[in-house]
């Protein structure tokens, strides 16, 4: 199964496995319950949904009831950014435009962390890949680095662009690594441990939207406003 969320408020959930062709694809539910669109949705296994939206909040929904579990409010902003922990699958992370990014267990409504810095919109959050850290992109051209058993900011990574905003963040496989894509079309690569740049990789000839690396950690995808998807290797 995918799912999308969208302007109508709606995540919804179409089935691959009754496809007729690559443009007919059955929706297989649709999960209502949020009031301003949905901003980002994660499967939690096969049963599960976290969504996050324009509303400042998140939800866990069960896909075959297609009823809300459990609602999770502390924002003050729109709810742009979601990842699961690769390591824990009750916690979570979100990202908002209220500078904040807050860590949650599925258990409980309340937040169980916040990390604040961002002077802008947090618009994009992931995971260290063993789970003790979480990277965040902001309106105001930085990412940081949180570690979330010391309760604490541990670095700062900025391109010296002002105006170019981060749109997404990835960790590499060992986490050495962390990708950060922005409004300049282009895709820095920081280095962690050390706190510095190591490379650019420039493709597009507009904003990158989203980039990923792929599970073996030997490549990197970026799509962008271009209509381009490239992939990075070597």
């Amino acid at each position: 199964m995918i799912a999308s969320g969208g302007l109508d408020n709606t995540c919804t959930i179409y089935d691959l496995r009754k496809k007729e062709s690559v443009t007919q694809i059955p929706i297989a539910g649709e999960l209502n319950g949020h009031t301003a669109y949905i901003s980002a949705c994660r499967f939690r296994g096969d049963r599960e949904m976290l969504t996050g939206s324009g509303d400042g909040t998140c939800a866990l929904w069960d896909v075959q009831t297609e009823s809300r579990i459990r609602h999770f409010t502390g924002h003050s902003g729109d709810v742009t950014s979601l990842a699961l922990s690769p390591q824990d699958p009750n916690v979570f992370v979100s990202g908002s435009c209220d500078t904040h990014s807050t860590i949650w267990d599925v258990r409980t409504s309340r937040p169980t962390q916040i990390f604040s810095g961002h002077a802008r919109d947090v618009n994009t959050v992931d995971f260290f890949p063993d789970g003790s850290a979480i990277a965040s992109g902001s309106d105001d051209a930085t990412c940081r680095l949180y570690d979330l058993r010391a309760n604490r900011e541990l670095a700062v990574y900025a391109h010296g662009l002002d105006h170019a905003g981060v749109t997404s963040v990835a960790f590499s496989k060992s986490g050495r690594i962390l990708v950060s894509a922005s409004e300049d079309s282009g895709a820095q690569l920081w280095d962690t441990l050390l706190s510095e740049r190591v490379g650019v990789l420039h493709g597009h000839d507009e904003r990158i939207a989203s980039v990923r690396v792929s599970p073996r950690g030997d490549a990197i995808a970026t799509g962008g406003w271009d209509a381009k998807v490239i992939v990075w290797s070597g």
